[in-house]
């Protein structure tokens, strides 16, 4: 079977936690002999920040990491779709593409006469969160929505977005998060994910920042986006901060410390309970 995937970036996780279920997919839909085309915008701002802040190191690295991943740039102005989805029987498209995209390969999908199963793939808060930007996308051509949790599949049948919708959650790629132990520590406690626009600012102070000083505890936290008065209270409460780092260093930064917590942004507390992200997966994953 062909596959072809829209989706915002392969090589690049700068503040893209999309890309780590992205690349478990494609590699288990190539182990298992399919041939997948995965088609990412050219400079898109995660590969872009990637390479402004740490060069093109991360994408040799990446490339070295994962032999069987390749992805395809494209120009959204000139992007050939006849030439793109050629021989295609599966087409996920990502919902952190252009609306314009996504209508296109709707329409290309109708104009072919539904030559390839079509779906789109929503992983993301913005339908309770945002959704006059949602209402942008047509999908009236598509088989469906493929959605990370069943609160927001529901949103897609409520508002009628897409006439169908199904659940499918995000998961750890066990060709990377696999059993590990480890007895020598150099800290207590390992947190990494982004600041992500004061989503959780109260609950980093209440569940890390705080016991952290308060235990006298070793810390230290990976992510991006952090502005200085974040870093200014991880730096007054003792904890180290390493930055960005890339999703296939996680197993080997999780071996160095005896716990990590799991901190989710407030918009999936309140609004979308019970959908597990996919930073818990990998954690278990990684212990199992």
């Amino acid at each position: 079977m062909k596959i072809v995937m829209f989706y915002h970036s392969l090589v690049s996780d700068w503040n893209h936690g999309n890309a780590h279920f992205l690349r478990g997919v494609a590699t288990e839909f190539i182990k298992r002999g399919h041939a997948v085309d995965i088609h990412e915008p050219e400079n898109g701002w995660s590969i872009s920040n990637l390479i402004a802040t740490h060069g093109p190191e991360p994408v040799r690295e990446f490339r070295a990491r994962f032999p069987l991943l390749r992805s395809k740039s494209y120009n959204i102005g000139t992007l050939d779709l006849n030439r793109a989805l050629e021989g295609a029987d599966l087409v996920l498209v990502h919902e952190w593409n252009d609306p314009a995209l996504v209508r296109r390969i709707g329409e290309h999908r109708s104009k072919t006469g539904g030559a390839y199963h079509l779906f789109f793939h929503d992983t993301h808060h913005r339908a309770v969160t945002a959704p006059q930007q949602m209402c942008q996308y047509d999908l009236s051509h598509y088989d469906g929505v493929l959605a990370y949790g069943d609160l927001l599949r529901q949103v897609y049948e409520k508002r009628r977005w897409a006439w169908r919708a199904w659940t499918w959650h995000e998961a750890a790629d066990t060709n990377v998060f696999c059993m590990s132990r480890n007895c020598h520590f150099e800290g207590d406690v390992v947190w990494i994910g982004n600041w992500g626009d004061d989503e959780r600012a109260a609950e980093l102070r209440e569940f890390l920042i705080e016991p952290v000083k308060s235990l006298r505890l070793r810390a230290k936290v990976f992510g991006v986006r952090y502005p200085q008065h974040a870093l200014d209270m991880l730096r007054d409460a003792g904890i180290s901060y390493g930055g960005w780092l890339p999703n296939y260093r996680v197993p080997e930064i999780f071996g160095r410390f005896r716990i990590t917590l799991h901190v989710p942004r407030r918009p999936y507390v309140d609004l979308l309970p019970g959908i597990p992200t996919i930073r818990p997966f990998e954690a278990i994953a990684w212990t199992s």
